[in-house]
């Protein structure tokens, strides 16, 4: 691994050539589309990382597949493969006609800049980023999140985060992962292309990349466990995931891995899965709202589907029976093309905003002015904060739930927290039924309806 201090002149090339092609990319956007349908890349944001740091990439195409390229999750470490997606970004951006018109691809060089910054593999906050998803929804227990995780070389350290999908950047490629068709995960340094765990279409994708690489394929990483990892989060829910090692921890090896990227792009089209839909509750789930459904939490946050998907002017909405989820194809290149719906404004905002002044015990939103306080703080935080529950619209208030049980509940855009009255644990925590309750309000005025309670 180069350090800084003992090859200063060669790290300054590096760098000053990263920060050129980040100028490219940054510029691509901007130029004047002068005899071009469409312009060759398109800048994009994922968001902020843990210290402010932007996650961008640009998108090269403009096919319904989505094809991700990811570098840099181990930030300082592996900057060789920042190096690396940053060139292969620079590549397609010039040569836009190398990507087939079925195929977007997005390509992210630095999903980690605090740990390049920072000159660590972790995130700002400690928390090794590959160790940190959800990957409860594939059929291998043993890759399921710990906290204490294998880290490099397989040294047991206490870094896979608090809970699973604690850190910011987690969720910000979880998100934009959503509608994803497949994705590449970059790491180094081994020399081998391995697939998402038990998952045939990350399988053939990893052999195919292998090939067009001149890496080794291997079935699973079987030098120390991978818990919480990136691969395998996508790979459970219907993503083509692999994650090619290169050889060294220095050199971006370039071309190697053009020809990992090419050869896929050559058979994007027969080996991408297409996300179908999944069956939960007996009711048919769309398929990428199944996927926000599935990595937010499911049933035990949203509760069951109420009926099937319908088909909305930009996209497509469903029911559940604590929210409905909304899923707009044409956000693709947005954080994130689901969202929660606002139920809480629309059937619950207080007719006038009280404020409140900030308390020394609570989260304060400015933006509202209101205190959210735990249990409520350490649930929204935990399960998904702003993008899945919104900001606080009132005050604490004592209230009835739907069976008529007394509990403490707050409002917020896009949900209602509440716990009963006398229990103040995270754990006591639920949404509110606004499914049901919209489901109700529209069932009353229709004749008929074709959903059922449940």
């Amino acid at each position: 691994m180069i350090t800084s201090s003992r090859h200063p002149a060669l790290l300054l090339r590096r760098i000053s050539m990263l920060v050129g092609l980040a100028a490219l990319l940054s510029l691509t956007s901007l130029l004047p589309a002068h005899g071009r349908q469409a312009p060759s890349a398109v800048e994009i944001t994922l968001g902020t990382s843990t210290q402010g740091r932007p996650i961008t990439g640009v998108r090269v195409g403009n096919g319904p597949r989505k094809l991700v390229l990811v570098g840099a999750t181990h930030g300082y470490p592996e900057r060789n493969t920042f190096e690396l997606v940053a060139q292969l970004a620079a590549h397609f951006t010039a040569q836009p006609e190398a990507v087939p018109a079925t195929i977007s691809l997005y390509i992210i060089p630095l999903l980690n800049p605090d740990g390049l910054e920072l000159q660590t593999r972790f995130n700002a906050n400690r928390v090794d980023l590959n160790r940190n998803m959800d990957t409860s929804a594939d059929d291998c227990p043993e890759n399921d999140w710990q906290h204490i995780v294998a880290g490099a070389y397989g040294i047991p350290v206490d870094t896979g985060g608090p809970y699973s999908e604690s850190e910011v950047e987690s969720r910000l490629i979880r998100d934009f992962l959503l509608d994803a068709d497949g994705v590449v995960f970059y790491h180094s340094n081994a020399g081998v292309v391995f697939p998402a765990c038990a998952h045939e279409p990350s399988i053939t994708l990893a052999r195919i990349y292998a090939d067009g690489a001149g890496y080794v394929f291997i079935p699973k990483w079987d030098r120390y466990p991978i818990t919480g990892g990136m691969h395998d989060w996508a790979g459970g829910l219907g993503i083509a995931a692999i994650t090619p090692e290169l050889i060294t921890g220095e050199l971006p090896e370039f071309e190697q891995n053009l020809g990992g990227v090419q050869a896929i792009l050559a058979t994007a089209e027969g080996i991408l899965p297409t996300a179908e839909p999944r069956t939960e509750a007996g009711v048919e789930v769309h398929p990428i709202i199944w996927r926000a459904w599935k990595a937010w939490g499911g049933a035990a946050i949203f509760g069951q589907p109420l009926g099937p998907a319908r088909q909305t002017g930009d996209g497509w909405a469903q029911l559940f029976e604590r929210a409905r989820l909304e899923y707009r194809p044409g956000l693709s290149s947005a954080p994130t093309s689901v969202r929660s719906a606002l139920l809480g404004r629309e059937l619950f905002a207080p007719p006038e905003n009280v404020p409140e002044a900030p308390t020394p015990d609570a989260h304060f939103f400015p933006e509202t002015q209101h205190n959210v306080r735990s249990p409520f703080s350490d649930f929204w935080q935990i399960n998904g904060g702003l993008p899945i529950f919104g900001l606080p619209l009132s005050a604490e208030e004592q209230s009835t739930d739907d069976a008529g049980n007394p509990v403490i509940r707050q409002i917020f855009e896009r949900a209602v927290l509440q716990r009963p009255l006398e229990r103040a644990s995270v754990a006591d925590v639920t949404l509110a039924p606004l499914g049901r309750l919209e489901w109700a309000q529209e069932d009353a005025q229709s004749v008929e309806t074709s959903i059922k309670a449940r």
